[in-house]
């Protein structure tokens, strides 16, 4: 069953779905800072968790803001990754 909404209405789960993003990649991120000293596979799993939820927290950003957010390279912020080519 399928439901009918107006524009309205998306926007509204919309956001609401960036805020629930935004509340997980917190939470997960915290997680991963605990856990860096005593459980660095938990911490990695927990970093990757935080990173997963901060992408879908840019999409949702682009959908209901466009072009407020500039695009930024993973590597550009200090996750300790590098881009080889």
């Amino acid at each position: 069953m399928t439901d009918v909404v107006d524009a309205d209405e998306l926007l509204r789960r919309i956001r609401r779905g960036r805020d629930r993003a935004a509340e997980e990649r917190t939470r997960w991120a915290d997680l991963a800072r605990d856990l860096a000293a005593t459980e660095p596979d938990g911490a990695r799993d927990a970093a990757a968790s935080a990173r997963a939820y901060e992408a879908v927290l840019r999409v949702l950003d682009e959908i209901v803001r466009p072009g407020v957010r500039p695009v930024e390279h993973p590597a550009a912020e200090g996750d300790g990754v590098r881009r080889v080519t």
